[in-house]
């Protein structure tokens, strides 16, 4: 990339549009930008260290026909199938020097392009600084563990982590069933077969009954988001296999009621039964700006299924679960305002951004007060 397209060293002339999708892909990763958007009428756009703004502030305003070009140049015939029957395509991207994931949608100006980067190396347990209570919950063999959070908040870097942590301990069978595949997980002590939802098979609940007879030991769901799918994933982790899915949801309590609320009335006492029995734990995190503007830190409030929890489950009693787990540290269990805490208190993170993102803001205010 040439030193004009540099956005610390941009010229004072208008920066036109790039050639193709790959030069402003190149761009983003050379800057460690984690998503680009490439939308008629707007300049191209990048989100760096979860902040969204434009790469240059003097770029050219991306025109119908350019965001056409560069859409057409970079998509297979089936993507361009998709968009002209359907109006919208999502699929894995990936060139020579990347991974991305792709979403190309038509729209009132003309067709938007939303890239998210992924990284080709799939970070550890360790590198991600999660805690040994996470390595402790993939060494189960059957049940259910849940990676949550806003969208855009790694849960799918944490999950890629906790399958690798499995690959190289066991010598297991790992399905996982990703819209699309992000992460090219390569077998260690375990067979892993990735599937890719659209591509391979029609849907995550379809994909989910078929891998229930391929001998599986290690079930990754890339997204849990009907009552089909979550039902499967709660019944392969209670007939012996260990299945690890997210949501989008914030916290370990909203996650338990946003699982049992899709089911009928009906069903709910026994589901809660069934979660209560099969779950192991769950991950609530979210991705904080750091105090000195230089990438992000992760907030991760950590769930483990104790009696006691076990029993807020049964008994519907989600909104117990804070107290629980402030009483349950001795087994690791963390609260995101605690893991807020701990980020402000050793540097990381604002006050300001400690205080918006905390559960209780309340206590949270009486903490900085005292």
């Amino acid at each position: 990339m040439s030193e004009t397209t540099d956005p610390q060293q941009a010229p004072a002339e208008t920066i036109p549009t790039l050639g193709s999708v790959d030069e402003y892909l190149q761009f983003c990763m050379q800057y460690d930008a984690s998503d680009l958007h490439l939308a008629t009428g707007s300049q191209p756009i990048w989100r760096r260290y979860g902040n969204l703004q434009p790469i240059w502030n003097n770029a050219a305003v991306l025109t119908a026909e350019e965001t056409h070009r560069l859409a057409y140049a970079f998509m297979g015939e089936s993507q361009k199938k998709l968009i002209e029957e359907r109006g919208d395509a999502d699929f894995a991207y990936s060139p020579g020097y990347g991974r991305f994931r792709a979403s190309v949608v038509r729209q009132r100006l003309g067709i938007d392009m939303v890239f998210r980067v992924i990284k080709t190396k799939v970070s550890s347990v360790d590198e991600l600084g999660l805690p040994e209570t996470v390595r402790t919950l993939t060494r189960f063999h059957n049940g259910l563990i849940l990676v949550t959070g806003p969208v855009g908040c790694g849960k799918s870097t944490t999950l890629a982590a906790l399958v690798d942590a499995i690959n190289e301990e066991r010598q297991d069978h790992i399905i996982t069933l990703e819209d699309p595949i992000e992460f090219v997980i390569p077998p260690k002590g375990c067979h892993v077969n990735q599937r890719e939802v659209h591509t391979h098979t029609q849907s995550f609940a379809a994909a989910l009954r078929g891998a229930l007879r391929e001998d599986p030991d290690v079930i990754m769901v890339g997204e849990m988001r009907d009552l089909e799918t979550i039902s499967l994933a709660i019944t392969a982790a209670e007939t012996g296999h260990l299945v690890l899915g997210t949501l989008h949801t914030g916290s370990s309590a909203r996650t338990l009621d946003r699982v049992l609320d899709v089911f009928p009335l009906d069903q709910r006492e026994q589901i809660r039964i069934m979660v209560s029995e099969s779950l192991r734990g769950i991950l609530s995190q979210q991705l904080v700006p750091k105090l000195d503007g230089n990438g992000r830190v992760m907030a991760l409030e950590v769930l483990v299924n104790t009696p006691a929890v076990a029993n807020c489950i049964r008994e519907g009693k989600t909104f117990m679960l804070a107290g629980v787990m402030q009483t349950g540290k001795n087994v690791g269990m963390v609260t995101m305002d605690d893991s807020l805490r701990n980020l402000y208190s050793e540097g990381h993170i604002s006050r300001e951004e400690c205080e918006s993102r905390a559960e209780d803001k309340i206590l949270m205010r009486k903490f900085f007060e005292s």
